[in-house]
């Protein structure tokens, strides 16, 4: 039986790893999806397990041959979602999720429409703002570059299926494995 693709979205310092990470912890029967880059493999990383890892001409072939939901350029790395793994995943009975941004997301929903989108979202902008900013790993301009792009992904969000505050990380969750089993990911 197939099974449903969630795409979730979350701004810079939201906690969208730490509620995914907490959702797939109780939840084995997701995965999260796998990406193709062009970045070079870091220590203790695996191909296929943390990323594709192709050449910059391998990744722009398939470019080319229109093989990817969706891809993007950060950093001068090329990072991609490609259809035939995703597909494989879900015809092989598994529950998908991909983490992207908003562009990539809103790509994917117009290719696969039944894909399912979620937005993690700050409790409000000051609370994030609060967040980056007492991470202390940022220059100003740094931080002011990360929070217009923020307002940028909460209007893009605006047409995400649905969002969820996390102003408390268990109760993020539990909102989306709610989500999750409204919309079909079965044995949540």
């Amino acid at each position: 039986m197939k099974k449903k693709l969630f795409v979730l979205s979350g701004s810079s310092g939201v906690g969208k790893g730490t509620v995914i990470s907490g959702f797939l912890k109780r939840n084995p029967q997701f995965s999260l999806s796998i990406s193709c880059t062009t970045r070079n493999m870091r220590p203790g990383e695996t191909d296929g397990v943390n990323y594709f890892y192709l050449s910059r001409e391998e990744f722009e072939q398939s470019v080319e041959n229109g093989e990817f939901l969706e891809w993007a350029e950060f950093a001068q790395n090329l990072y991609g979602t490609k259809r035939a793994f995703v597909e494989k995943c879900l015809n092989n009975g598994k529950n998908l999720i991909l983490e992207l941004e908003t562009i990539g997301a809103l790509k994917v929903k117009e290719q696969m429409p039944d894909a399912v989108l979620i937005f993690i979202a700050p409790p409000s902008f000051e609370e994030l703002e609060f967040r980056l900013r007492n991470r202390h790993t940022e220059d100003e301009a740094a931080i002011q570059k990360r929070l217009s792009a923020v307002r940028e992904e909460l209007e893009r969000a605006k047409s995400y299926d649905y969002t969820i505050v996390n102003d408390e990380v268990d109760s993020a969750i539990a909102k989306l494995e709610k989500i999750m089993l409204e919309e079909g990911g079965q044995n949540v």
